[in-house]
């Protein structure tokens, strides 16, 4: 599999602000959709542990930091655009703030 660094992702789409979507790596179920900036990927790479800006705070915080459900990263992908990332991640607890395994347990309603 190709690699690619971290100064080679275009930041430039949104403001600075790139779309992760975070999946079970063993499961491979979809648990969230985030956001990463320069800074919040830094702190994952350092860490080993998912980072992301919040965007409702304006500021980047570790995934788990006050709940304790922290997303360990197994692996981190790069579409082909070099502009979204998807972390593969062992997930302590429920990853939704709302007590769920994952931020995506609903279905939109849909007309008959």
């Amino acid at each position: 599999m190709k690699t690619v660094n971290p100064d080679e992702l275009d930041w430039g789409k949104m403001g600075g602000l790139m779309p992760v979507v975070a999946q079970d790596a063993s499961t491979l179920e979809v648990l969230t959709l985030a956001y990463t900036n320069m800074r919040a990927l830094e702190r994952t790479l350092e860490t080993g542990y998912a980072h992301y800006y919040r965007r409702n705070h304006r500021k980047v915080m570790k995934k788990g930091v006050t709940s304790g459900n922290v997303q360990k990263i197994a692996d981190i992908l790069v579409d082909c655009d070099n502009d979204s990332l998807l972390f593969l991640v062992e997930q302590a607890g429920p990853a939704c703030h709302l007590g769920e395994t994952s931020c995506f347990h609903r279905k939109l309603k849909r007309p008959l």
